[in-house]
């Protein structure tokens, strides 16, 4: 199994365990849209270990979280219903770990290893 050049996973700070079942898209930025490049859905663990190509090019990529289906589905209210983390990339780096601590009300993030 080969890793993405970007992977991510999702904890959820307020049931304090991972946040299973959330759609996670990958966008690259091309000139001044966006183009979707990679799907995902995260695993029981939270995590997502193939999302896009093994290897991207230097520029601005974009993560979307599907974070309201995962709030509707344990039946928490939530003030996002997506979250939405844009970052840049520099292609000789070997890997982008881009992590997500959600709660129905905030959320951080922050670059992983």
């Amino acid at each position: 199994m080969s890793v993405s050049h970007v992977t991510t996973h999702i904890l959820d700070t307020a049931a304090g365990k991972p946040a299973a079942g959330v759609a996670v898209e990958l966008y690259a930025r091309d000139g001044g849209a966006w183009s979707r490049i990679g799907t995902g859905t995260t695993d029981a663990d939270g995590r997502v270990k193939e999302l896009g190509p093994e290897q991207l090019e230097s520029g601005e990529y974009r993560l979307q979280f599907a974070t309201g289906p995962y709030f509707a589905g344990i039946g928490q209210d939530t003030f996002f219903p997506e979250v939405s983390l844009t970052f840049t990339v520099d292609a000789v780096e070997a890997h982008y770990h881009v992590p997500l601590l959600l709660s129905p009300f905030a959320f951080s993030t922050y670059r992983g290893s």
